[in-house]
């Protein structure tokens, strides 16, 4: 309780878990410093393991659409699921990469900011719980229609909004630094999968 105007100082303490998820889609700064600080949500790493398994599912899904087969050997079925496994392996190594890039670009610009194991595990907690935009993949691909490829990239700007307001809220950084991490973790992330590429993975 704030003793000047004697209100509470997170108003969200007061508000129904379904406005506050909804002040949380729409990125609202508060709403964020509420679930980072003021809650006890540990479902990160679950959240994280089951967006990358969406992703990996699309993949998945993509690849067998560009190599149908007609033949039902189960050797080839075996092989379809053991592309599934390496999506969600490449699908986890880009994630990797595009965290590493973020927490680097932060290191170099600013040291203070990550000086303490603390500091580094609240805020890859952020960034995990503010990739739930990625369970937005699985009904973009289910109600595949003509405009699926955009919902897909709008669902990219979407996690990449949500990441940048989690590092402005985590560290209270500003809006430029974030964007710097960001594209700097964009920046880790395409190497990445450029990497594959010539190695001659189809990613």
């Amino acid at each position: 309780m704030e003793k000047s105007c004697h209100k509470p100082v997170d108003k969200y303490i007061e508000y129904d878990p379904v406005i506050i998820l909804i002040n949380a889609i729409l990125c609202k700064a508060q709403a964020y410093r509420h679930i980072l600080f003021n809650t006890k949500i540990n479902i990160q790493g679950k959240l994280c393991i089951f967006c990358l398994l969406c992703e990996a599912y699309l993949r998945w899904l993509q690849l067998q659409d560009s190599s149908q087969s007609p033949d039902p050997d189960d050797l080839i079925r075996y092989a379809k699921e053991w592309d599934f496994y390496r999506m969600f392996g490449i699908a986890s190594l880009e994630q990797t990469a595009f965290l590493i890039g973020i927490f680097t670009a932060l290191w170099l610009a600013r040291p203070r900011v990550l000086q303490t194991k603390a500091d580094f595990i609240l805020l890859l907690k952020a960034l995990l719980l503010s990739s739930y935009g990625k369970l937005l993949l699985i009904p973009a691909v289910i109600w595949e229609h003509d405009y699926t490829h955009l919902c897909l990239k709008l669902i990219k700007v979407f996690v990449l909004t949500s990441n940048s307001q989690a590092i402005r809220v985590t560290l209270n950084t500003s809006r430029k630094l974030c964007l710097l991490a960001i594209v700097s973790g964009l920046l880790l992330e395409n190497g990445t999968i450029y990497l594959f590429q010539r190695i001659g993975w189809n990613v």
